[in-house]
């Protein structure tokens, strides 16, 4: 099985050796240990915030080698070339409680079990791999095998496979299973000494690097070389992954690269009926959401889902997972091959070569891309139908097989593979409604919302094929990158690039929810009214939709405004006349309806409604029940209401949210609190700042403070810090700054935003001659 997975370059960066790298898990960086190991035989601890050192730790009798810390204890394993293991305790003032005495040369690696976070592997000169439990400071046991120096070492995260690989200088990549403490698999092909062996957490694959310059991929099932890498850095000494990611970090002799393999959207597939069909760590799971359908679920909250069964091991590394129209059958495509399983059971039923698969409308028809110049199409499961010759680089199922070429896509009949029209568009995606006529075609800058006569398709002559358009009605064109996307009856809803759960009916486009990273779209569940969503890692989470929201929504769009007021007063359900009332922008009602949802998704939603209806008065209200203090900022201010400010101040300090409450005070000319913020939240550094440019008078009281908390950590540090009333000299000027913060405080004057075009900006003013000019007309500052 060849996975055929994506190799992106994402960064190259020359610099000196690169011995360790390591993945950001939030943060879009690499970054060095905040735990370290040196020559000088001393462990340090730094704050990567501050990048000040914390603690130094006098560790063993030689240079440290390696470091694991314990992915949930405070604890930190050592491995040094005086030939031991420490494992010392960060909780306990950083005391050895431990040494694991057992190889009798260089510790060159170790790391925990992730399925036995109790059990470490270690890696020696000495040749051997030993197995230890944290409770026992002798090994469990030893793994021989490698003829020369072992010098790097990984478990395996996924799967129920017991396995460990190892990498060492006779050039040989080894597979262990340390369950029954035997070799499974040698790979050969580096021709230098291995530096770093990895197991990848998310993907089916090995990554080793080596004293030859090259990365090498492997397919971790069948242990053949999928792929060789040579950046020419010289090289390679070390290798990172992220669990939850496809990135990859590698050091080398004269730099570092990162890389992304194969695709990051997670691969599932839900029916009409709820039960999912997700594929994690190369296994199928099946959860359902049957259990929720009369729970009292809130928008946005992330589900409690178990897998049901057993998980079943995928025989493709899958890059799609489909269920068929009547949600009987599944299939699963990927590494150049697709398998149809039942989709209860996952019993094989089909399976054959093919780059993409496709359901057609029909439960047991479907096509598949079987190479870039054949399309294929099968009835009953595995009769082929037809054939294309065609370039295609693209398919998409639905009511018409759609082919995507290099320049447009085109349309065929599914029976007889007649072609019905061309388009010039470059899909990212087409997307069939359930009732088979309405479809949207998305690209990377808009989407199309077109409507198929499938009645008329049917019943056309050969003369009504070669009509322009036919059989497509275009209804609207909207500028929208659309990610992922359904249809509701004739409600399409979908996220865009922005993150927003959008749904678009009848001409205009409503926004569900703002989301905080990416989601893609499960599907639409009727009994529950809820769209559901998950992101990368699966989590799930469901957002309220009603039906017959839609249905009043579309009465609205289609000028049908007496069915949408029938419609308000026979909706009980309050989620569902909120919406209905915002539609009809009966404002005070929905006012009266959110007080009794007590939600803040419809105080948010109400206040976005206000502000296209000009009621600002009414958004700032729906902000302040919800605590928005930055919404608040952002509209009290552009409204020029500084007294609001002022009060928004006050509040978002009582409530410790010090940024909002810090910028209102900026606005409203409150500098001294503003510097309180920064001093109450110890940003010292910035408060120093803050009051040599705006309130130099405050600058000795907020050196000193600085001083003393710097001399906690650091006292060489401490020193450097300079009072401008000890050190004049350093200061050139200051008494005259002083003179111009009381000018200022005397003479500036908050103004109104109509006269900014007639005032001098602050960067073309010269305060030191304004205040020489005040003086000379007998000025007299008064001292605070």
């Amino acid at each position: 099985m060849n996975l055929k997975l994506d190799y992106r370059h994402i960064l190259t960066a020359r610099s000196d050796r690169v011995k360790c790298v390591d993945l950001h898990p939030t943060e879009p960086w690499m970054k060095n240990w905040i735990i370290t190991g040196s020559d000088d035989y001393r462990i340090r601890f730094f704050n990567y915030n501050t990048l000040e050192r914390e603690h130094v730790v006098d560790a063993h009798k030689d240079y440290v080698r390696c470091l694991a810390v314990h992915p949930t204890l405070p604890i930190v394993l050592s491995g040094s070339d005086d030939k031991k293991i420490k494992m010392w305790n960060w909780d306990n003032s950083w005391t050895c409680q431990k040494v694991f005495d057992g190889h009798s040369h260089y510790v060159m690696q170790i790391v925990f079990n992730p399925k036995d976070n109790n059990t470490f592997a270690s890696a020696s000169l000495d040749k051997t791999i030993k197995i230890w439990q944290l409770a026992s400071s002798i090994p469990n046991f030893t793994l021989k095998g490698h003829v020369n120096y072992i010098t790097c070492l990984d478990y395996t995260h996924a799967g129920q496979k017991p396995y460990l690989i190892s990498g060492a200088d006779d050039c040989l990549v080894k597979i262990w299973d340390y369950q029954n403490r035997s070799c499974v698999q040698s790979l050969c092909g580096h021709t230098e000494n291995v530096s770093a062996v990895v197991f990848h957490p998310e993907l089916p694959i090995i990554i080793t690097g080596s004293e030859d310059g090259t990365v090498k991929i492997w397919n971790a099932s069948t242990y053949s070389l999928e792929k060789t890498l040579n950046y020419g850095f010289g090289r390679a000494f070390t290798i990172c992954c992220l669990k939850g990611s496809n990135m990859v970090g590698i050091g080398f002799d004269d730099g570092c690269v990162m890389i992304r393999l194969g695709k990051e959207d997670p691969t599932f597939s839900m029916d009409e009926g709820g039960k999912i069909l997700w594929i994690k760590n190369s296994e199928i799971e099946m959860v359902n959401l049957k259990q929720f359908a009369n729970e009292n679920i809130k928008d946005g909250e992330r589900l409690n889902l178990s897998s049901k069964g057993d998980a079943k091991s995928s025989e493709v590394f899958a890059n799609t997972l489909a269920h068929n129209s009547d949600g009987r059958y599944v299939a699963v495509c990927g590494g150049g091959e697709y398998i149809i399983y039942t989709a209860m059971a996952l019993r094989n039923k089909a399976y054959g070569s093919a780059l993409e698969f496709v359901w057609g409308i029909e439960p047991e028809a479907f096509a598949i891309r079987e190479s870039t110049t054949t399309v294929k199409v099968f009835q009953k499961l595995t009769k082929e139908k037809k054939s294309l010759k065609v370039g295609a680089d693209g398919i998409y199922g639905g009511t018409l097989l759609g082919v995507r070429f290099k320049y447009q896509l085109t349309f065929y009949c599914w029976d007889s593979l007649d072609l019905v029209i061309r388009t010039d568009n470059q899909p990212t995606g087409v997307f069939w409604g359930g009732n088979g006529e309405m479809v949207a075609i998305t690209t990377k800058e808009n989407f199309y919302i077109l409507h198929c006569d499938v009645s008329a398709l049917a019943e056309a002559s050969e003369e009504d094929r070669h009509h322009s358009n036919f059989p497509f009605d275009d209804i609207d064109e909207k500028q929208e990158n659309v990610k992922t996307a359904t249809w509701v009856g004739d409600c399409f809803i979908y996220l865009n690039s922005l993150n927003r759960l959008n749904y678009y009916v009848g001409g205009e486009i409503v926004t569900i929810s703002y989301l905080d990273r990416p989601h893609y779209i499960l599907g639409y569940i009727p009994r529950h009214n809820r769209i559901y969503l998950c992101d990368k890692e699966l989590n799930v989470l469901s957002y309220s939709l009603h039906l017959s929201v839609l249905d009043f929504e579309t009465s609205v769009m289609r000028k049908d405004i007496q069915n949408a007021q029938q419609l308000l007063p026979l909706s009980t359900d309050p989620d569902h006349k909120f919406d209905l009332a915002l539609q009809l922008s009966k404002l005070d009602l929905a006012v009266e309806l959110a007080r009794e949802i007590g939600s803040d998704q419809k105080w948010r939603q109400l206040a976005d409604c206000s502000i296209l209806n000009g009621r600002l008065d009414l958004a700032d209200k729906c902000y302040e029940a919800t605590q928005d203090f930055g919404a608040l900022l952002i509209l009290r201010s552009s409204s020029g209401n500084l007294d609001k400010v002022a009060e928004l101040a006050a509040m978002a300090r009582s409530a410790r949210k010090f940024n909002v409450a810090f910028t209102a005070y900026l606005l409203t000319h409150q500098n001294l609190k503003a510097l309180d913020i920064l001093v109450e939240t110890n940003k010292l550094p910035d408060a120093a700042f803050f009051a040599r440019t705006y309130l130099p008078s405050e600058v000795p009281r907020v050196t000193q403070l600085w001083k003393a908390e710097q001399q906690k950590s650091n006292a060489k540090a401490a020193q450097g810090i300079a009072d401008p009333l000890e050190y004049t000299n350093l200061f050139p000027s200051f008494e005259e700054s002083l003179q111009i913060q009381r000018y200022l405080e005397q003479s500036e004057r908050i103004v109104p935003a109509s006269q900014y075009s007639t005032r001098t900006s602050n960067n073309q003013r010269n305060v030191f001659e304004e205040l020489s000019k005040a003086f000379t007309s007998g000025l007299n500052l008064e001292k605070n």
